[in-house]
Formats: C-alpha cells, structure tokens, sequence
C-alpha cells in the first residue's frame, strides 16, 4: 500500500483536515482506522494522506462536493465528530479544495 493517495486526473476535491489533538489515545487510534475504512466504502472517494507530529494533517480526496457532503453526513462519521470535538482535539481546521492540476515523482 502507497503512502501517497493515487488520485485520478484532475479535476476532483481535497479535504484537509488540521487538527491539535488533546493528550492521550482515548479511542482515537481504533476511531481513525474506523473512519478511513468506512471513508473507502463511500462512493467518490479516491484515497487519503496522513502525517501527524505536533500538528496532524489529514487529506482525503473527493470525486465531487456531493461526495463529500455524504460522507459528512455519514451516521457513524457524525458520532466520531462529536467525539472529537468533547475528547480528542484542542482545535482542528477543515478546508476544502479543488484540485485542478497535480504532477508526481516516483
């Protein structure tokens, strides 16, 4: 398994996620492993990215803004937001972009 997303060609959406997350694991680890395997049954979605150190950044990849907005609304993904806001994070940032070119190195 890459650890770079193999995306399609453009155009199709990036979301980023930035996050500062409180002390400890609480669940987060099992949470996010959850969320990425139910992320990859969602129709539109084409791959994610992930580093944390003292900043954790998370870049899912989108076939469409509908696409996202699903998995927004996905039941189980609102739970896990909820969790995050009362146990795991300080602050997080979500920003949402199209992506209109990328070129890579391998």
């Amino acid at each position: 398994m890459s650890l770079i997303a193999q995306t399609p060609k453009p155009p199709y959406y990036a979301v980023i996620f930035t996050s500062i997350r409180t002390e400890g694991d609480e669940g987060y680890g099992q949470a996010a492993t959850r969320m990425l395997m139910l992320a990859e049954q969602e129709s539109g979605f084409l791959g994610a990215e992930s580093a944390r150190e003292d900043v954790g950044i998370t870049v899912s990849y989108w076939s469409s803004l509908a696409a996202i907005k699903c998995w927004k609304a996905n039941v189980e993904h609102v739970e896990v937001q909820k969790q995050g806001r009362k146990t795991w994070y300080q602050s997080f940032k979500v920003r949402i972009s199209k992506v209109e070119k990328d070129y890579s190195f391998e």
